[in-house]
């Protein structure tokens, strides 16, 4: 397991924000989306576990946030190898956490794949990898750390889904199901867990630039048509006229898990750029 800490010793974030003195463990955070909410995260004072599959890309986020702190910076970046589909290993990390950092205050869920193709022709590996990761994956962590936060009374979980969740997608269907999966888990379990204190909610992004979305575009144009749309595809554009950038979705899960969300609980916050017409 590789670990870097940045920041105070006893798990507390230096500095101020919003979030100061608060602990996050956030998933996928290696690079595009859950490396921005991370960024947001500790910038905002809380100390935060990046965790990844892979080692290199959250031990990268927490040596660029060390390298830009300067002694002033809030908040600090931990970084956890852990794999979502394996449920020892998340109990593992998050135990880990929480006896070297603290109780845990905020889960966000990002990690995910894609798996494209068409619906009838997908394979049973692609079909499971897909909900081993964006569904079981959600289930694994939010076990994991759910119960503590209802025992303390408090507490915020994001699971960060995708609008392919409420609107159908040509050749995204085992992505589409997943994200409905774990958006509706969320949803449940944020009811279960409402009288506690403890808050759950979604993120559904629409197009954003990360190497996932990169790696669909097969020629210069793409990213124009996913801005105009592709009626082929029956698929509508974006009417903001843009794609959105990693740190737009990170905005939305630091207002969701901060205080001025306090009552706000089970919701799903598309940020598409109204490409789902909502």
């Amino acid at each position: 397991m590789a670990e870097r800490t940045t920041g105070s010793h006893d798990g507390g974030p230096g500095g101020s924000g919003i979030l100061a003195g608060r602990r996050a463990l956030v998933t996928g955070a290696g690079q595009g989306i859950g490396a921005a909410v991370a960024r947001a995260l500790a910038a905002q004072g809380a100390h935060v576990a990046a965790t990844d599959r892979s080692a290199e890309g959250v031990e990268a986020l927490a040596a660029e946030h060390a390298a830009n702190d300067g002694g002033s910076k809030p908040g600090a970046i931990t970084p956890y190898a852990m794999d979502v589909t394996d449920a020892a290993a998340v109990d593992l990390v998050t135990d880990t956490v929480t006896t070297r950092h603290g109780p845990l205050d905020i889960l966000v869920n990002v990690a995910g794949i894609l798996r494209p193709g068409p619906a009838a022709e997908l394979s049973d590996e692609d079909w499971a990898a897909t909900f081993a990761v964006n569904a079981t994956g959600v289930f694994h962590t939010a076990r994991a750390v759910a119960p503590g936060m209802a025992a303390r009374g408090r507490g915020s979980i994001v699971t960060v889904g995708s609008n392919a969740a409420g609107v159908p997608r040509v050749h995204m269907g085992a992505y589409a199901a997943s994200k409905a999966a774990s958006a509706m888990y969320t949803k449940c379990l944020g009811l279960e867990l409402a009288r506690s204190g403890v808050r759950c909610n979604v993120v559904a992004p629409g197009s954003t630039d990360t190497a996932m979305q990169r790696a669909l575009w097969q020629d210069p144009e793409a990213p124009r048509r996913v801005i105009d749309g592709d009626p082929a595809a029956y698929r509508t554009g974006i009417p903001l006229g843009r794609i959105a950038d990693p740190a737009d979705i990170a905005g939305a899960v630091l207002f969701l898990v901060s205080d001025a969300a306090r009552h706000i609980t089970m919701q799903e916050l598309y940020v598409d750029g109204g490409a789902t017409l909502r």
